[in-house]
């Protein structure tokens, strides 16, 4: 059985030309019945089979990895109040969560999109990342080249730093991702997917080839 329906989708196509709170409030329980709770029973369903084998995942509640729909309009100038899809992220903490071990995926009318790795770190971790890198080279090109991760997610991608610390720059010859101040990943399909029985599987199948790369980072960002 599918975990939604057409109006999922339905629903969001008819928000993009209305987007304002009057049309939303008039459709409001179109949203709870066909987008939020659908949603909200897919992430319980997909943190309860990781935390069958994860323990650092029990506990765990949808409501704590959901993103809201409202999207934050002061600092944009674009005031259309509501995102197009919804998001959440499963890891340790949801979205408090600190830990790289985890899968953020967004369901919208344009697309499914699945990431992985780190997208925000602090300056600390930072450089733990950058020095276990340049410590580990052969090791670190093993896990994100391996087939499968680039037949998904193609390679590892973020913004770069223009200098690094004088001792990096020798292996960031070799390896220009010690440049990077993020290392994330993503996969994209097209939205009918939502659709599918299988979409867990699809979702879950994404976050076991992607867990190498993020058991790497981790092992270096928990070691201090």
């Amino acid at each position: 059985m599918a975990h939604f329906d057409k109006d999922f989708l339905q629903f969001f196509i008819d928000l993009a030309p209305n987007n304002n709170k009057d049309w939303f409030d008039l459709n409001r329980k179109r949203y709870e019945n066909s987008v939020r709770e659908p949603f909200r029973n897919f992430v319980q369903s997909v943190i309860d089979v990781i935390a069958a084998d994860q323990p650092e995942f029990k506990g765990l509640e949808a409501k704590d990895c959901m993103f809201r729909i409202n999207r934050d309009i002061r600092f944009s100038s674009d005031k259309t109040p509501y995102k197009m899809m919804m998001s959440a992220v499963v890891a340790p903490e949801g979205k408090k969560s600190k830990a790289i071990n985890g899968v953020y995926f967004e369901f919208g009318p344009e697309h499914v999109r699945v990431y992985g790795g780190i997208y925000e770190i602090d300056k600390e971790d930072l450089q733990s990342v950058r020095e276990g890198i340049a410590s580990n080279l052969n090791k670190f090109r093993s896990i994100y080249s391996n087939k499968e991760f680039v037949d998904l997610f193609g390679e590892i991608r973020g913004e770069k730093n223009k200098l690094l610390p004088k001792e990096l720059k020798e292996a960031a010859v070799s390896e220009p991702l010690i440049f990077n101040k993020q290392w994330y990943f993503y996969t994209q399909f097209e939205p009918e997917v939502i659709l599918n029985e299988d979409l867990k599987e699809l979702i879950l199948e994404c976050y076991r080839i992607g867990q190498p790369v993020e058991n790497f980072f981790n092992e270096l960002i928990h070691r201090r």
